[in-house]
């Protein structure tokens, strides 16, 4: 009968390299996540969420489902501990930032008191596009959140609470200044009038029709509860069939929602915001494309990261 090897963690302070716990006899095929259990035991103001292990201080952070054993470690290893801070479930971070521009939206399309003259405290706008845009955001941000409380699975649990002061600052701010232009009393309405309204409308809906189905489809690579990773393909839904050509179609069609909104609104305050969440949806579409091709010896070579053919 075999004997199992039992391994010794070392713990220490990433900064100060002062050792902070000793775990003695650790299965070797422990995870690291059963390795921050048992730290959190020394240490219960650091849950699990918090910590992040490094075989260097300056390395790359250990997955919770790395095994011991596999590691580049022998039967001592050490391990370097820093503190994420304090953290939020994923569900509460969208939440958040989307109940905000929610919210704050409306508050300039009512027109409350002290936002603009008293004289149109409560007031209405005689364009019908400014309605048409309040229904439009305000359906954009609730499908945000239906989606976030019914549809999206999310495979790190936690977000750092600064780093969600930053994106609701991000998400509500840029709200706020849409909302106060669409809005305004002095607003004017776009320069082709109902026929650039009703084009914009029309690809408005497409898009967010096909952004949801992706994270439909997103969603059911994981129907079953697992963990593994499969890369997403088509389905008989034709708004998932841009799959055969980009990486990551639910961005593709939420800048093409943002782009529809500009065209509908002509406001230039929406277009600089569509403009920012393209550069950023572009690099995480770059992120997740890369990480695809790497991860997925037959992954299909027409794809690209968020604009068919193009980028």
């Amino acid at each position: 009968m075999s004997r199992t090897t039992f391994f010794e963690v070392e713990v220490l302070d990433a900064k100060t390299k002062d050792q902070l716990c000793f775990l003695d006899k650790v299965e070797p095929n422990s995870t690291i996540g059963d390795i921050k259990s048992l730290f959190h035991k020394s240490y219960p103001h650091w849950y699990p969420a918090r910590q992040a292990l490094k075989l260097d201080p300056k390395g790359k952070s250990l997955r919770d489902d790395e095994i011991l054993q596999n590691l580049p470690v022998g039967t001592t290893a050490t391990m370097y501990f820093k503190d994420l801070g304090p953290q939020l479930s994923w569900t509460m971070v969208f939440l958040a930032e989307y109940i905000g521009p929610l919210l704050t939206y409306l508050l300039f399309y009512f027109r409350v008191p002290y936002i603009y003259s008293h004289r149109h405290a409560f007031t209405s706008s005689p364009y019908p596009v400014v309605t048409l845009a309040c229904v439009c955001h305000t359906f954009h941000y609730m499908k945000r959140l239906i989606e976030t409380i019914f549809v999206h699975r999310f495979s790190h649990g936690t977000m750092p609470l600064r780093t969600i002061v930053k994106n609701c600052a991000y998400y509500w701010g840029f709200s706020a200044w849409l909302a106060y232009y669409i809005n305004h009393p002095l607003y004017t309405p776009p320069s082709y009038g109902e026929l650039q309204v009703n084009y914009a409308l029309v690809i408005f809906v497409m898009c967010e029709l096909g952004n949801f189905s992706i994270h439909l489809t997103l969603n059911n690579l994981r129907g079953d509860g697992s963990k593994g990773r499969r890369f997403p393909v088509p389905t008989k839904n034709p708004f998932t069939w841009l799959f055969f050509f980009v990486s990551c179609p639910n961005y593709t069609y939420e800048v093409g929602a943002w782009v529809s909104f500009s065209i509908m609104t002509q406001c230039l305050p929406v277009a600089f915001y569509t403009f920012l969440g393209f550069i950023q949806m572009t690099i995480w579409a770059k992120g997740k494309h890369r990480a695809y091709t790497r991860e997925f010896k037959d992954y299909p070579s027409l794809r690209v990261a968020i604009i068919p053919l193009i980028l």
